[in-house]
């Protein structure tokens, strides 16, 4: 599974972006597909996932601001970043199970200045 993510950049404090992710190879076999962070200093953290149904599930610092949605047909998916925070600030990266392995896209940097 190759993962290709886009979006993200430079956003002011309260402004909006949208990541996307387009996933390539074995994606039949793909269950969940999500986004996490990685901050400065600070270890990689789950943003939000989804699975094949649409299920998805947020960290609490993201809660009612983020949406991650899914195009099973496109492969892709996308997180809706809403309200963003200076302490958003970090790398996002695209992931994909494929049980029992974990797949990974490139970092996009996300930057929200206050």
């Amino acid at each position: 599974v190759q993962l290709q993510a886009s979006g993200g950049g430079l956003v002011q404090a309260g402004g909006s972006l949208g990541l996307s992710c387009a996933a390539s190879g074995s994606i039949f076999s793909i269950t969940v597909m999500g986004w996490y962070r990685q901050a400065p200093g600070k270890q990689r953290e789950l943003v939000a996932a989804i699975t094949r149904g649409g299920s998805a599930n947020y960290a609490d610092s993201v809660k009612g601001r983020f949406t991650i949605s899914r195009d099973n047909d496109k492969n892709t998916v996308y997180l809706q970043m809403n309200s963003l925070k200076p302490e958003d600030t970090a790398v996002y990266y695209c992931n994909a199970w494929v049980v029992p392995y974990a797949y990974w896209g490139q970092g996009t940097q996300v930057t929200v200045s206050s």
